[in-house]
């Protein structure tokens, strides 16, 4: 499917692995340009090695989400490399759960504080663009799937977040939206570990999901690529569930 986005330019923040990766391949493939980012140098030089297969060009730089003049400093690099900014995906995690200050505090410097620094960062590109938009990353623990005390907290916070920028920036043309995924399962990940160490806990999660299995990367990646694109024009400050039924 043609989703327009050929000659797109498009920065995913978390983007040298799981879903984070899977959007800029995604995105790639349908002829965007691309930035990732990520805090370790290998796993991003074996996903710029995968994304430059499509034949577009590919920036990537070591960046850690949590320290704000790092990311800002970054956010400005990828524009450079890819001449201008059309897309920005929103999708780090320090995964903060529990409800102890570590937590919390993983959540807010990366999955919001990161949010609100590179969405800060990156819009003047976008409001130059004629088809700018921003996608946030959440999780179905921000929308009822209780249990998760200070990661559904601070998704929670990007849901709202997500609407509360769309309004504000819908004048400009710079269309903002969010995908809260339910459990998705890849090498490495966190349902991927929980399996090995943690197997009552996976079993149960998969029992909870009515689909039957845990969901993929690309599953999640393909609707991040639709509601990057001008296919969905007219879409905006919405959150959409992509979880299998995980939530129901």
């Amino acid at each position: 499917m043609d989703l327009g986005l050929a000659g797109h330019r498009i920065i995913v923040t978390g983007g040298s692995r799981g879903i984070g990766l899977a959007i800029a391949d995604i995105c790639a493939a349908e002829g965007a340009d691309v930035s990732i980012c990520g805090r370790g140098a290998a796993s991003l030089d074996q996903a710029e090695s995968k994304l430059a297969r499509h034949g577009v060009t590919v920036h990537r730089q070591v960046c850690d989400i949590g320290d704000p003049v790092a990311l800002t400093a970054y956010i400005g690099a990828a524009a450079d490399a890819l001449g201008g900014l059309d897309g920005l995906v929103n999708n780090p995690s320090g995964f903060g759960y529990g409800d102890d200050e570590q937590g919390w505090q993983k959540g807010i410097d990366i999955d919001l504080l990161g949010v609100v620094r590179a969405t800060r960062a990156a819009l003047p590109h976008l409001k130059a663009s004629p088809a700018g938009a921003i996608l946030n990353i959440a999780s179905i623990s921000g929308i009822g799937a209780a249990g998760n005390i200070a990661y559904g907290a601070v998704k929670a916070a990007v849901i709202q977040l997500t609407q509360s920028h769309a309004k504000a920036h819908a004048g400009v043309g710079v269309r903002i939206n969010c995908i809260a995924p339910g459990s998705v399962e890849f090498p490495g990940g966190i349902w991927d570990q929980r399996k090995q160490t943690q197997p009552a806990l996976y079993h149960n999660a998969l029992a909870a999901i009515p689909s039957g299995r845990m969901g993929k990367p690309e599953e999640v990646g393909r609707t991040a690529a639709f509601l990057l694109s001008p296919a969905a024009s007219w879409i905006t400050g919405q959150t959409l569930s992509v979880d299998g039924g995980q939530n129901l």
